[in-house]
């Protein structure tokens, strides 16, 4: 077709029309308010003006954000990002390959279904014999599992016929108990050795803080931690005690921390680069 289109046109000496250029896979910011034509790649994005004394670009799961000086004019915001061009396009590709690979891990929620809690595997099990004692799940070791083979199963209360949303909620509150009851655990273990007291421990479905710690010694943490390991759960417990002694993130505060978890610096960069599956 391409072929019989080209021969049409140079018969009647018509020149072909450019080829539009394409958009780049997450290259749309939801708020764009502002478009530039990176090699041939359309970039549409969010332009922001701020009292700072730069130009910054951040490329997040939304996708370009560009925050500029109020005094600097729309021309040289748009040199700037040509300039910038090649990083761009390449924290946007890097971005949409996270992006896919973390919707390949998204949970099907049903009997047989996987989910990590504390850095293990769990398998779920529909169990409707039981009700658990209205607690609605059991979690069950296997202590003689295979290599390889989650050892880790939860029964749940539920007929093989429920829904999705029904397996999901189940699975998150007995995740939420278990979080809640471990996390009150570590507040009081890691307290007296910083010399804080704490006062009250909130659940968090934050989309993106882990934890966050107030003056009165309120504590709010993300349940979702409770899906890694537990020395990257008391990496976050240390981190927010420590704000009860120090309220920001000098270099006394990270001594602090030091204090009880020697190697937050590699604990912390596990909690950033260990990406959950999508509930």
């Amino acid at each position: 077709m391409h072929r019989l289109l080209q021969l049409t046109l140079d018969l009647f000496d018509v020149a072909a029309p450019p080829t539009p250029p394409k958009a780049l896979p997450g290259a749309r910011h939801p708020r764009a308010n502002r478009e530039a034509l990176l090699g041939d790649s359309l970039v549409a994005f969010e332009l922001r003006r701020a009292r700072r004394r730069n130009i910054g670009f951040l490329v997040g799961a939304e996708g370009l954000t560009v925050t500029a000086p109020k005094w600097v004019p729309l021309y040289e915001i748009d040199a700037a990002v040509k300039e910038k061009a090649g990083w761009i396009v390449r924290k946007l590709d890097e971005t949409r390959e996270r992006h896919q690979r973390i919707e390949s891990q998204r949970i099907e929620w049903r009997d047989g279904a996987t989910f990590p809690f504390l850095g293990e595997p769990v398998i779920v099990v529909l169990d409707p014999r039981h009700g658990f004692d209205e607690v609605g799940a059991v979690l069950n070791t296997d202590a003689a599992a295979l290599p390889g083979v989650a050892r880790l199963t939860l029964h749940v209360g539920l007929s093989h016929g429920a829904t999705a949303d029904q397996v999901r909620d189940a699975v998150q509150a007995w995740l939420m108990r278990q979080a809640k009851r471990l996390f009150t655990e570590r507040l009081d273990h890691y307290a007296p050795q910083l010399g804080v007291q704490w006062c009250k421990l909130c659940l968090s479905s934050a989309g993106t803080r882990w934890g966050t710690a107030s003056a009165d010694g309120s504590i709010r943490l993300n349940w979702r931690l409770i899906h890694f390991r537990l020395p990257v759960i008391d990496y976050v417990v240390a981190h927010e005690l420590s704000h009860l002694r120090v309220m920001d993130h000098s270099p006394r505060f990270w001594e602090t921390v030091r204090t009880v978890v020697p190697d937050y610096s590699q604990l912390r960069g596990q909690l950033k680069d260990e990406a959950l599956p999508p509930w």
